[in-house]
């Protein structure tokens, strides 16, 4: 069977991550990294190909993808998989002596950052590094002189320079040549690079600030500017990287699981460097709930398995038995072993990567072809049709406090979603919060549309909320004489978990109760849940529209002092905006839950 890229894609994040390529045996083909794995996957199923890509991609069996916090931890861990694993399609690795350095010589009054590839024993400067990849080096350097202005002519050159380069006129040089910086001046941009280099950037931070704040007292206007562009660059640039910053050994284990599908993703992490991901797919005969089946398997992974014990076992969810499983290992490894799921700063980002990482490989798991063509046809059974259903449509209304209500409707066929005919409808002239009212003008305007001929008709309209709101879909068709489309209601149970719905055929006088396992149900389920994700994606978006005029002076807890701060980490209001959460948070002052309260206020 050969590789469906075209289903393949719908499911791969556009985050930055690294892929591998695997033949119809399960060997590696090749390993690639990406700043955005959608992206850069897709470039090797459309356009124009040499030869020797085009017979790589026609050996594809299958691609496992590993998503990472940012294309730096994507290069450090591409290059680890290489080396390990040696696939045909890749470059040959140099030896580790050959990786590239950052120099910066101590013999020249206006010294450049130079790429080299080996240190030399004569201690005429400092090497920084070794990177990864040149390219490593190269994008580096390029990021340095666009920031800090550093020269990156050869010595001759500069020896000879009667007036600017064009490297000045772009504004990537102070041109020292020609004498236009201070040797002091100079010296102060070039050690504020190297600090940066050395992850210290922090430091750079807060000097830069201090040197903005003193040039606008002293109506420096222009040069305040310069410095305020710089450290608005560099706070772009100083994404939290636990790769080689934190240390720490430790094994992740994230569980994942969605109706009918379940993952755990076990992610390795050796001297606070990130190794790779590994996804299973264990049976959950006994129906297991997520902590005590997460439990069991993390006792299989290593007990009796022989494999090497970390210092850290940090789980997704909470052991019901995490001291007598910290107890087995240690006494099974000879050392201490700690086991804990709630973590903090880089360990709890570690945490969230595994967890994005089996979520990403359930989604791809989930869009299995075979496994949607079953579920059609089990539902097919169970509601007696005649024949196998070929377009069902979802609705569900999401809203805060009745604030910014909106419809969703999502679409799914045999292929699965089909995104491209997913609809959004803005809910006005309804009271607050009344769902049934606004489910009746999302429906009226869909099947009003439908009638004019606009868009396709679907075999089922399912509908979430259960009997109140299938009443109005069924008072809805009745008004516009709808008669060949199938009703189908979702209501939750009674502990509202997974596994428990009613679903309502046609009238709320006819129910239907499907097993936990059924695939039917669990199409119900997934569409329900795309219905769901759907609408309250819709709301947030439509909710920060209205509140995008935000600023600090209108955010409880934020005063003079903490807008004062705010403004002299980031560099100005633009700055704050462009902020994470956790970026917001390392302001002083800033607590966490003040972070995440001003991050919301400024983006909904």
């Amino acid at each position: 069977m050969s590789f469906d890229a075209k289903r393949f894609l719908k499911t791969v994040s556009a985050a930055p991550g690294v892929y591998r390529m695997l033949d119809e045996q399960g060997e590696t083909l090749y390993i690639g990294k990406a700043k955005r794995l959608k992206a850069r996957l897709a470039s090797y199923f459309r356009g124009a190909l040499n030869a020797k890509t085009q017979a790589l991609v026609g050996r594809i069996a299958a691609i496992e993808v590993t998503v990472t916090r940012s294309e730096t931890e994507a290069l450090l861990m591409e290059q680890t998989l290489i080396k390990e694993l040696r696939p045909p399609y890749n470059i040959l690795l140099r030896d580790d002596k050959s990786y590239p350095f950052v120099f910066v010589s101590d013999r020249h009054p206006y010294p450049a950052l130079e790429y080299k590839r080996a240190r030399s024993r004569r201690g005429d400067g400092r090497y920084l590094g070794p990177y990864p990849s040149s390219s490593a080096v190269r994008e580096s350097l390029s990021l340095m002189q666009k920031i800090f202005r550093i020269r990156n002519c050869e010595d001759s050159v500069f020896a000879n320079r009667t007036r600017p380069c064009l490297q000045y006129q772009i504004q990537r040089c102070s041109a020292p040549c020609v004498g236009y910086i201070s040797e002091e001046d100079y010296r102060r941009d070039l050690e504020h690079a190297v600090m940066c280099l050395e992850g210290k950037s922090e430091e750079v931070t807060a000097q830069l600030t201090q040197q903005m704040e003193t040039a606008s007292q002293a109506l420096e206007f222009e040069e305040a500017a310069r410095l305020r562009d710089q450290i608005q660059q560099l706070r772009r640039l100083q994404e939290r990287q636990f790769v080689d910053t934190e240390g720490g050994d430790a094994d992740l284990f994230a569980l994942a699981e969605r109706p009918g599908a379940l993952c755990i993703s076990v992610v390795t992490v050796r001297q606070g460097r990130m190794l790779g991901a590994r996804h299973h797919s264990p049976e959950n005969g006994l129906d297991l709930g997520p902590e005590e089946l997460l439990g069991e398997f993390v006792s299989q992974f290593y007990l009796g398995q022989g494999r090497e014990l970390p210092q850290e076992v940090l789980t997704s969810h909470p052991l019901p038995d995490a001291a007598l499983l910290e107890d087995a290992l240690s006494e099974h490894a000879g050392k201490r072993i700690r086991v804990a799921h709630q973590v903090r700063g880089y360990r709890a980002q570690w945490l969230q990567l595994a967890r994005t990482n089996a979520e990403q490989y359930l989604a791809t798991q989930l869009d299995n072809q075979t496994q949607l063509s079953r579920r059609f046809e089990a539902l097919r059974d169970a509601l007696a049709l005649d024949i196998t259903p070929e377009r069902l449509e979802c609705f569900d209304i999401s809203h805060s406090h009745g604030e910014a209500t909106v419809a969703s409707c999502v679409v799914f066929d045999q292929q699965g979603p089909i995104k491209s005919d997913y609809r959004r409808f803005n809910i006005e002239g309804v009271a607050a919060g009344d769902d049934y009212a606004a489910m009746r003008q999302a429906l009226t305007r869909r099947f009003k549309r439908l009638a004019s001929g606009e868009g396709k008709r679907p075999d089922i309209l399912l509908v979430d909320g259960g009997k109140g709101q299938l009443n109005m879909a069924r008072e809805v068709f009745n008004e516009l004489g709808v008669s060949d489309v199938n009703l189908l209601g979702v209501a939750k149970g009674t502990t509202r978990k997974p596994g428990l719905e009613t679903l309502f055929v046609e009238t709320v006088d006819r129910t239907l109760n499907l097993d936990n396992s059924s695939p039917a149900l669990h199409l119900v389920q997934h569409i329900r849940d795309e219905a769901h994700r759907f609408a309250i994606a819709g709301h947030r978006a439509r909710r920060d529209k209205q509140r995008r005029t935000s600023t600090l002076q209108d955010i409880p807890g934020v005063g003079p002092k903490r807008r004062r701060e705010l403004l002299r980490f980031f560099g100005g209001l633009q700055g704050v905006r462009q902020a994470t959460r956790e970026e917001l948070a390392r302001v002083p002052g800033i607590s966490a839950s003040l972070a995440t309260t001003i991050h919301q206020a400024l983006h909904g």
